[in-house]
């Protein structure tokens, strides 16, 4: 059976976080995570 796919955003603060849920699993996109917590540098937000 195939899993469903919906894509959406999510407004935060004005900025747009991208949401992709298949089937019943939901995933934020943590690229537009960490540009909305350091935008200059987001390399920063997410530690190896």
């Amino acid at each position: 059976m195939k899993k469903e796919l919906i894509k959406t955003e999510i407004n935060v603060n004005n900025n747009k976080i991208g949401i992709l849920k298949i089937g019943d699993t939901d995933y934020i996109s943590l690229t537009d995570l960490t540009n909305y917590f350091n935008l200059e540098n987001p390399t920063n937000v997410i530690v190896h």
